[in-house]
């Protein structure tokens, strides 16, 4: 390679990060792949899924309801944060790929769909939503595959939603905060 083609292709971290979602992106060329991907992305905008899934685990685990609304409050909080930390941060979203859905901001450090998809997955996983797990996982590779955030950004995006949760699980099953 010459220098000039060199100083186009970024090293290092954000080289990595610039070269996983391309490679990602381009799984979302498979139209079932790419509709996943939009469903996936829709249903984790503003954690409304986690929501609604907190909300059903309330009215069937009636025992547990206080657990399942303070899980969703959890979860809700989480995404609020990744909001306020994504604000502070600023970083771009990929401009080097062509994204397969909008987005409501330009920032994408944190992702807060994987904020909230990890948070979901913490809380309701310890109240043994066995199927939330492995959605979350899928809500965040999706980010991906959208080509609407870096690897980087799913995954600090789940590390905070991951410590929001379990900061606030001795809450979350009916201790104090």
């Amino acid at each position: 390679m010459d220098d000039q083609h060199d100083l186009l292709r970024p090293r290092g971290l954000h080289g990595m990060d610039h070269r996983i979602v391309s490679a990602l992106r381009a799984c979302g060329s498979d139209p079932r792949v790419a509709a996943t991907a939009r469903a996936l992305s829709f249903a984790g905008e503003h954690g409304a899924v986690w929501v609604a899934a907190g909300l059903a685990g309330a009215v069937v685990d009636r025992p547990r309801r206080g657990a399942w609304l303070r899980g969703t409050a959890l979860t809700a909080g989480a995404h609020a944060a990744s909001s306020v930390v994504k604000r502070v941060v600023r970083r771009p979203r990929p401009a080097h790929v062509e994204p397969l859905v909008g987005t409501v901001g330009r920032h994408s450090f944190p992702s807060s769909h994987a904020t909230s998809a990890a948070a979901a997955a913490v809380a309701f996983g310890a109240l043994g939503a066995r199927a939330v797990p492995p959605l979350a996982a899928a809500v965040c590779v999706s980010r991906l595959v959208a080509g609407v955030h870096y690897p980087s950004d799913v995954a600090a995006g789940a590390a905070l939603g991951a410590l929001t949760a379990r900061l606030g699980a001795h809450w979350m099953t009916g201790g104090t905060a």
